[in-house]
């Protein structure tokens, strides 16, 4: 969680698995691009530099965030030699209750989406009170979630092929 004493893009890549041999997929929400490009970026950029290969990377745009949930399904469905899968997304609080329902969908949808499949999904799903605090997460003073996201993807992936028996 990012706070004042703490950067989302900050990792230790000693104790980061090396990516070279993981293949990732990440699904970027078109809906606030400003925001979620920085996250891409972000997961991009660290998958690279613990070791990860551009061509193992493949990305899908979605309209929006409720629509990662779906992306991310039809991801995993389509490569089975994928280790993991980020979704990344920015909600931002407006007026009415749109907010808690596109919200609570997401996490509950990516949620199912670990459940159910065998390919980790990570979320990457900024949900903050205001642009600034989006801003703050997607590259300003709080790092990059996107950053954090992928660090755990390769966490993830090294999980699912250390699991395997």
């Amino acid at each position: 969680m990012a706070t004042s004493t703490t950067n989302l893009s900050a990792y230790d890549k000693t104790t980061i698995p090396n990516a070279k041999d993981f293949r990732f997929g990440i699904v970027v929400s078109e809906w606030n691009p400003n925001i979620t490009e920085g996250m891409f970026q972000g997961a991009f950029d660290a998958i690279l530099d613990c070791g990860g290969i551009k061509e193992n990377i493949v990305r899908w745009n979605v309209p929006g965030s409720f629509e990662l949930i779906y992306g991310c399904k039809k991801m995993t469905q389509s490569f089975d030699m994928l280790d993991a899968v980020i979704a990344i997304g920015s909600v931002i609080q407006g007026e009415t209750k749109h907010f808690d329902y596109v919200c609570e969908g997401v996490a509950q949808g990516i949620k199912d989406l670990n459940v159910k499949g065998d390919i980790p999904v990570i979320f990457c799903v900024l949900t903050d009170n205001t642009m600034q605090q989006s801003i703050d997460r997607s590259g300003g003073k709080h790092g990059n979630k996107g950053t954090e996201a992928a660090i755990a993807a390769i966490k993830m992936a090294q999980l699912r092929k250390d699991a395997k028996f």
